[in-house]
């Protein structure tokens, strides 16, 4: 059986890297004194007084809208497309205040619009912010029959105090790997397949899982400076950890499969990918992790049991990196072993 992988489902992440990179340029004649942070990281910062700062972002749900189009079920798509712009502002210590969406289409169908505005609805209110607007563009020419995708917009605050991450990350620092629910909004590309070559439909609707928003779990913990950082374990999988700071080399030790989301143990099985690239196409069970200084491990770990959010302790920031090094992170696996991913 041949071995499925990112590249071979049509998705070459690193491509779209270079392409942030290249498009950098152009942007940065239009940014100005007011503009802290920009294109690259998790969210984009921009000041409004020496109080108080913006944090937005945008995103999509990707090809997961495929498959909710191939079940006719569009109820929890609408969670993603929140979950997936909140979950970055989070990383720069933002509180969510409000959200917007973009839903095109190829003519409006009522009952599939409704579903969708009920899940960003569902969303928002897990993340606590408003929805206060959006727009819907009917494109027949531009879209199939029953075909759509969707846009989201965040914006949050932030104290310019407290943004994250801290420039006081060092050596030793702990990870908090806090539990995803699925894939949620990546590797779909790669999951359809295997999907499709697996004939086992009973996963389908497993793969609908929302995507996990973390507002509850680690808001407060940015307020009250109980967090040096946080990375979304999102597009481009445990590459996302060093955006927290190129500064160190990262060790994860994943936990037992078992503990895991239930679907990993099929994505193992079916794919067979070795587990570098497992750990750059997916969050292997780890939605969102939390750098963490050794002396407030202890209340970190308190307020998430108090929230009822389910992780564990994964590894730790390792040494600093030196001249002319790039930053990596050591993963252990307890089935596939260990492997080096350089940022």
């Amino acid at each position: 059986m041949e071995t499925l992988n990112y590249a071979k489902a049509g998705v070459d992440i690193r491509v779209a890297d270079r392409f942030v990179e290249r498009i950098s340029a152009l942007v940065r004649p239009t940014l100005n004194a007011k503009v802290k942070k920009s294109i690259g990281g998790y969210a984009s910062l921009y000041e409004i007084d020496s109080r108080q700062w913006l944090a937005a972002s945008t995103d999509g749900v990707g090809t997961k809208l495929k498959l909710a189009m191939q079940l006719g079920d569009h109820r929890t798509v609408g969670v993603d497309l929140v979950a997936m712009s909140i979950n970055d502002i989070l990383c720069v210590g933002a509180r969510p205040l409000f959200f917007l969406d973009y839903l095109a289409t190829s003519k409006l169908d009522p009952v599939m619009g409704e579903q969708i505005i009920e899940g960003i609805v569902r969303g928002c209110r897990e993340a606590g912010c408003a929805l206060v607007g959006g727009e819907t563009a009917e494109m027949p020419e531009f879209y199939a029959p029953g075909e759509y995708d969707l846009a989201g917009f965040a914006v949050g605050s932030v104290n310019p105090k407290k943004v994250l991450p801290s420039l006081k990350i060092k050596t030793g620092d702990r990870l908090i790997g806090l539990a995803s629910t699925g894939l949620h909004s990546n590797g779909y590309s790669l999951a359809r397949k295997l999907l499709a070559r697996s004939g086992d439909p009973a996963r389908a609707r497993e793969l609908l899982t929302p995507t996990q928003i973390y507002s509850k779990a680690v808001s407060a913990l940015s307020e009250q400076g109980l967090v040096q950082g946080l990375a979304h374990i999102t597009g481009s999988g445990f590459l996302n950890l060093p955006r927290i700071s190129e500064r160190h080399h990262y060790e994860v030790i994943l936990p037992p499969l078992a503990e895991r989301a239930a679907i990993y143990a099929w994505i193992y099985a079916e794919s067979g990918l070795k587990l570098d690239e497992l750990a750059e196409t997916f969050n292997l069970g780890i939605g969102m992790i939390a750098v963490v200084s050794p002396k407030n491990l202890k209340k970190v770990r308190a307020h998430l049991k108090r929230v009822k959010m389910k992780h564990w302790e994964i590894g730790q920031v390792a040494k600093r990196i030196k001249t002319g090094e790039s930053p990596t992170v050591c993963i252990q696996d307890p089935l596939l072993g260990t492997a080096t991913l350089k940022y």
